[in-house]
């Protein structure tokens, strides 16, 4: 709490704080500080105000969820469906028993591939050639 505060909401500190002021300027306060209360009346009038305003909305939505037998729970599973991406093409390709074997370039490499870069083969040697 602020000193300033603390000076206000103690009786005696703040009677000492204001008693080198005149009376004319303890009114001019004192008027000063009612208009404050009022309009700080105001603003929570208008709070409140919208606040029952707004409940009303939420109670008809409540309502009208349940004619319809949704629950809160309902809108938490409310998601897109998410788009299965195609596969990548094979990029490369090798022969291992008589069967090919394809890779797309992406994750580990198979282990027939890495036997075969590792014995002095390039990766360009298994490239699929497009067809035109």
């Amino acid at each position: 709490m602020t000193y300033f505060i603390s000076t206000l909401t103690h009786a005696r500190k703040f009677k000492a704080a204001v008693s080198m002021l005149e009376l004319a300027e303890l009114r001019s306060f004192q008027e000063k500080l009612l208009a404050l209360i009022d309009t700080r009346e105001k603003e929570e009038a208008e709070a409140v105000s919208l606040n029952s305003e707004r409940n009303a909305q939420i109670n008809e939505i409540k309502r009208k969820m349940s004619e319809l037998g949704l629950s809160a729970e309902d809108l938490d599973h409310v998601t897109k469906p998410k788009k299965k991406r195609e596969p990548r093409p094979a990029k490369y390709q090798i022969e291992v028993d008589g069967k090919m074997l394809t890779w797309t370039g992406q994750g580990r490499m198979p282990t027939e591939l890495k036997k075969e870069s590792d014995e002095g083969f390039e990766l360009s040697d298994f490239l699929i050639v497009p067809k035109n």
